[in-house]
């Protein structure tokens, strides 16, 4: 067998906050790619908006580097379980990972999923022990933690023989030995065991053509863009080929652009051989797993595994007393042009219309849907969300929910709490570690539904000390009854007009209020949260009378809390059955469904 010893495909993976992206700045700094000119920002793979704000990568990225004569292709992958439909199928792509792991935090929940990812794709690993510099770093003991990993989900002999290098890529330094003082300014180690223990790609360009879509990007220009790999023969731009499509049809087309990658840039190329990752334009509607072949010899490839979503949540036409002051795009064609473009790029989502007007969107977590939300609103929609749902699944006649692995770092003393309040949500305890220094983590298998809103909750409880990080784990018979849910009623608006410095004093004793005086707010309308369990209407636009007798006590000065203004995370989480999240460009307003005091009455006897 002929191998092009001139290529090594390889993803980086990690839990969140490992530090991938930023060791795949360094080995694009340190590589023979760049010029001397370019400048790199810090984490310049995280291009959209969102990625640079909060520091976690949502879409997978590749780039490619040369180094001593090889052009190393790398797949930037991202942490958060929500996108994990992106790490499976890189997989498919790549013949060897680098798992980054955290020299203090060790194995995370987000490890230990993208490295079953890779290792049921049979690919070769090695790992960089990240973040040696740190004080609290204690390689040894992360290194035997990613063996037992390795062992428990089933790695064979040859994966099991791991390289691991020691490095710090926010310093740009790496080494084979675990002594933070042999740290030297190269990453050549880690380039080194690339070469050396990827397999390169087989060489078999002169077979016909076989190459799969694993990724897909949009451009207004030439539409959809396929990115995948050449597993076998070659592709030249002008070629006539067959498009396998998932259904088993089979449409030709002409191959119009191939684009190479290489450091931060897209090449056009003129023809790509086996083993070469590339984005191919020219097909209108290419889809992720399908093959491209060539017209006489028809073979497709298996079809890509992915995960279907396990949350959906209802997204609705803004018909609030405020619709269309904010907004530039409120119509509910604008609404579902914008969902169904998401569907182009994002396979893990799936729109399905309820109503003229109300799509039912599902995704893989909170988080993916957030995104979703996030980037809409930024692009200047408005629009209405529920509250999100587990999505139940019959399974051999027995109805099924999402169950989550939920991975828990707390100080001791917030221990019994925790405990307490996640077996109120029917979360059962699967294991508890002393991890030293008075820190605890705790294991737990808990129902996705109990998870919904618990993050304010958790961090209230251990003051913000705590972490908390969970993955879908599996479906598991249903558990019946409620869980989880808000447990204290809202403060809804019984007017329309600005809310006012004198009311808003009058009502914080009620409950914590969301709003500053001087905000527009409508009849229906949430503004706070109540101490008791029930629901209570008050007036926030009251002002205070005028008269001409003068107190005695001459007028302080009014004093009132500050607001408690809440994020699209927080608000989403807050959210009840009978309420919606109104979202515009500019403002996330909380509402009743019904906004009429009387009308909400009525139904919620009906309910009952």
């Amino acid at each position: 067998m002929k191998y092009r010893e001139d290529i090594r495909n390889v993803a980086i993976i990690a839990h969140v906050d490992h530090g991938k992206t930023t060791l795949v700045d360094e080995l694009l700094k340190q590589s023979d790619t760049l010029d001397g000119h370019t400048q790199l920002q810090e984490r310049a793979m995280d291009s959209n908006a969102i990625e640079s704000e909060r520091g976690i990568t949502i879409l997978a990225k590749n780039t490619a580097v040369d180094y001593k004569g090889t052009r190393i292709n790398i797949l930037d992958t991202p942490g958060h379980a929500d996108f994990g439909g992106e790490v499976e199928r890189i997989m498919k792509m790549v013949d060897g990972v680098v798992l980054v792991v955290d020299a203090y935090e060790g194995t995370m929940p987000q490890t230990r999923f993208v490295l079953k990812k890779a290792l049921e794709q049979k690919v070769t690993p090695i790992v960089v022990v990240n973040k040696i510099d740190k004080p609290s770093a204690r390689p040894e003991h992360v290194v035997d933690e990613v063996l037992e990993l390795f062992i428990e989900l089933g790695a064979d002999d040859e994966q099991l023989d791991f390289p691991v290098i020691y490095a710090s890529a926010l310093n740009g330094t790496s080494s084979d030995s675990d002594n933070p003082d042999d740290q030297e300014p190269t990453m050549a180690p880690i380039f080194d065991q690339i070469i050396e223990h990827v397999p390169a790609p087989v060489d078999n360009s002169d077979e016909p053509l076989q190459f799969q879509v694993s990724l897909l990007d949009y451009n207004d220009y030439v539409g959809r863009i396929g990115i995948g790999r050449v597993f076998r023969g070659t592709m030249k731009v002008g070629d006539q080929v067959a498009l396998m499509k998932l259904d088993g049809s089979v449409k030709n087309f002409r191959v119009t652009k191939i684009f190479g990658f290489f450091g931060l840039q897209r090449v056009e190329i003129n023809e790509a051989k086996a083993g070469d990752l590339i984005a191919v334009s020219g097909m209108e509607d290419i889809f992720v797993g399908e093959t491209v072949a060539a017209v006489t010899t028809q073979e497709a490839l298996p079809i890509l595994h992915i995960d279907e979503p396990t949350l959906q949540m209802t997204f609705l036409v803004n018909n609030s007393p405020f619709a269309g002051r904010e907004g530039k795009y409120v119509t509910s064609r604008k609404i579902e042009e914008r969902l169904m473009s998401e569907l182009q790029t994002d396979v893990s989502l799936r729109v399905e219309p309820i109503g003229p007007d109300s799509w039912t969107v599902s995704g893989r977590g909170e988080l993916h849907l957030s995104i979703l939300i996030e980037n809409m609103r930024r692009e200047g929609y408005e629009l209405q969300v529920s509250r999100p749902e587990v999505i139940e699944r019959e399974i051999e006649g027995v109805k099924c929910e999402p169950f989550e692995r939920v991975q828990i770092d707390t100080p001791e003393e917030y221990m019994g709490s925790v405990i307490e309040s996640l077996s109120l949500r029917k979360g059962e305890m699967q294991d508890m570690i002393h991890t030293g220094n008075g820190q605890i983590r705790l294991i737990f298998l808990a129902p996705a539904r109990g998870l919904i809103g618990y993050t304010t909750e958790f961090l209230s409880m251990t003051r913000g000390y705590g972490i908390m990080h969970h993955t879908f784990d599996q479906y598991l018979p249903m558990i019946q009854g409620t869980i989880g849910g808000r447990h204290q009623g809202a403060l809804v608006s019984i007017d329309t007009g600005k809310a006012t410095t004198y009311s808003i004093m009058s009502i914080e004793e009620r409950g914590t209020v969301f709003v500053e005086p001087t905000t527009d707010v409508y009849e229906g309308m949430i503004i706070g949260e109540n101490n008791r369990d029930n629901d209570l209407t008050v007036n926030i636009t009251r002002a205070k009378q005028m008269t001409n007798v003068r107190s005695a006590n001459k007028d302080q000065t009014s004093v009132i809390k500050k607001a408690k203004i809440l994020t699209l995370e927080e608000s989403l989480e807050f959210l009840n059955e009978d309420e919606y999240c109104e979202v515009t460009p500019e403002s996330i307003r909380l509402r009743k469904q019904i906004l009429n005091k009387n009308e909400r009455e009525k139904a919620s006897k009906k309910k009952k």
